[in-house]
């Protein structure tokens, strides 16, 4: 490690940790200490990471509030430090954070917020690929039907979410009256995509068709689909249901590859 090296993990190491021994690598003036003007710097680069939480996250923002919510953002600074040169990236894991925290955990809501915009977030920012039309599921011979496999667009992600956070965004987003946070007796599955560059969607699923993306996602075929299927239908309209999902995917872009 070079000497240019080693000053940059010193100085990351006070930035991250207030690493005391960097002080002395730093010049102090006739007004200000090193100490002095190290803490500046420091306190701006924290300041600077609860922007980018509250940034990433504004709708968890509004709904803790601006006192609740910064000193949330410190606290997570703290125990999950960037890690990326991109700030795009920070904030990661603050579903995770919430979720598990001694005190924010007791509000559910919050860490299922988060959850819900990061995955908008990363559905905005995922590969742009072009989805399949219906003729590609056409184009299969009907012996090959039971090995098909599909490759879902990189921007789909799938949520089971028990809180109204969709409604809570969705006027957050529009700035229209608060409305309460209420939580349903069940988890509700939430499917999350694309559509050309910027139009972000997410939609409610019925359980079976949930169950159905989530296998497609981890790499079943169709027959395994079916089969799965039977657990909500019977096995004689297993496979019309599962054309009837698979469709439907492919008209809102969903799939961008079917391979035999």
């Amino acid at each position: 490690m070079s000497e240019l090296q080693k000053t940059q993990q010193q100085f990351l190491n006070y930035l991250l940790h207030k690493d005391n021994n960097f002080e002395e690598l730093v010049v102090g003036t006739k007004n200000f200490d090193s100490s002095t003007r190290l803490g500046i710097y420091g306190n701006a680069y924290a300041a600077r990471l609860v922007e980018v939480l509250q940034d990433n996250y504004p709708a968890l923002h509004t709904l803790m509030g601006d006192e609740r919510n910064e000193k949330m953002c410190y606290e997570y600074i703290e125990q999950s430090p960037s890690q990326h040169y991109s700030v795009r990236y920070f904030g990661h894991k603050l579903a995770e954070f919430l979720h598990n925290h001694q005190v924010y955990a007791n509000t559910p809501v919050f860490a299922e917020m988060a959850e819900f915009e990061w995955a908008l977030r990363n559905a905005f920012d995922a590969e742009d690929k072009k989805p399949v039309g219906i003729e590609a599921l056409q184009a299969i011979p009907p012996e090959q039907w039971g090995e098909i496999r599909f490759t879902l667009h990189p921007s789909v992600d799938r949520l089971d979410l028990k809180w109204n956070v969709s409604k809570l965004w969705q006027a957050i987003e529009n700035d229209e009256e608060p409305i309460p946070p209420e939580e349903n007796e069940y988890p509700i599955a939430w499917r999350i995509w694309r559509e050309g560059q910027l139009n972000i969607f997410y939609k409610s699923l019925a359980v079976d068709e949930a169950w159905a993306l989530d296998a497609i996602m981890n790499g079943e075929n169709f027959a395994g689909v079916c089969e799965g299927l039977c657990e909500w239908i019977d096995e004689i309209n297993t496979p019309q249901r599962a054309v009837e999902l698979i469709s439907s995917w492919i008209g809102d872009g969903l799939i961008v590859e079917i391979a035999a």
